[in-house]
């Protein structure tokens, strides 16, 4: 039964894999140039040529005033044009047609000519965004936390490193420490690239992170050696921890932060990470835990197993990222 284990695991980081274009957002921006005018850059999930079947849709008092201007950028497809909406937009209901057929949500920020910005997820059982006179702090808040929390759920790699540190360390006291060190590590670094303050480029991150993931799946099988990673697993976590944190800035970049809110949703966005990431961590402590009541598994061995799983996804992952460099 035990030799069941990888395959299972196999299968389930098989769909995100496959379908790792489909769960990057889309993304609408909306720049209000003028009283009632606004530029939109409609940005779509793509494979190639092929890109998704999603359309903005702009309430009847909004007229079209310019021809799109189209063209693929790295794996989007990005649309520019221009709308005049009698009134303004406020209080006006912008929606996304598609998404019900997706595996994706959109992300859609307007940007005021006072300066304010609203920021809203807008999603298959939520396609329409109502336009706020003056969005508020707490809405800001609560869409930043939710992002947060998608990102790091959907965020498969930095999920299997969690799962490997989880493998990695015997007690609950080193446990703790260790998470805590990765949490305010990569809380740093994403401070630093949201902000603009240091940055890294994105491919050599990515495929820097699935390098450290192999790192650490490689010291789950050498564990019983007392290597540096069994004695010191809080300073391997932490060091990482700052790559992936750049990994966690990259995303905020593309989704950009409120001119008027730049603290509370960086903070906000940081939480929600915390909060998908601790809810991983339960789970999977909770699935160990029941492992280990069945005597009729060899934990030792489905550990060991687990390293090499984790190893061998980690080590496509490299190679892939790196294919992509060119």
């Amino acid at each position: 039964m035990i030799r069941l284990v990888p395959f299972v695991l196999a299968s389930l980081f098989a769909i995100p894999a496959a379908q790792s274009h489909e769960l990057r957002p889309a993304f609408l921006q909306i720049d209000e140039v003028a009283p009632e005018q606004y530029a939109v850059t409609w940005k779509v999930p793509a494979r190639g040529d092929l890109k998704m079947a999603l359309y903005v849709r702009f309430p009847a008092t909004c007229r079209q005033v310019s021809e799109p201007v189209e063209g693929y950028i790295d794996t989007a497809h990005v649309s520019r044009w221009r709308v005049s909406c009698n009134g303004g937009l406020t209080s006006q209901t912008v929606s996304i047609e598609g998404l019900a057929s997706t595996y994706t949500d959109a992300l859609a920020r307007i940007v005021n000519l006072d300066g304010t910005i609203q920021t809203s997820r807008i999603s298959a059982t939520s396609p329409e965004m109502r336009v706020a006179k003056r969005p508020t702090a707490l809405a800001t808040a609560g869409t930043y936390f939710l992002l947060g929390i998608e990102h790091i759920l959907l965020g498969f790699d930095h999920l299997l490193f969690v799962l490997a540190l989880l493998l990695l360390i015997r007690d609950l006291r080193s446990l703790l420490l260790t998470i805590t060190a990765f949490t305010a590590a990569h809380s740093i670094t994403l401070a630093f690239s949201a902000l603009g303050i240091a940055s890294a480029p994105q491919p050599p991150v990515e495929a820097l992170i699935a390098l450290s993931i192999m790192f650490v799946a490689s010291e789950i099988v050498r564990s019983s050696c007392g290597n540096l990673s069994s004695r010191y697993p809080w300073l391997v976590s932490f060091l990482f921890g700052l790559l992936h944190g750049f990994g966690f800035g990259g995303a905020l970049r593309e989704i950009g932060l409120p001119q008027k809110d730049v603290p509370l949703a960086l903070l906000t966005f940081n939480l929600g990470v915390e909060t998908g990431q601790l809810v991983f961590v339960g789970a999977a402590l909770l699935l160990v835990g029941c492992v280990g009541l069945r005597p009729v598994y060899n934990v030792s061995r489905a550990r060991l197993l687990l390293a090499y799983f984790i190893g061998t996804v980690a080590a496509f992952w490299f190679v892939q990222r790196l294919a992509g460099f060119a």
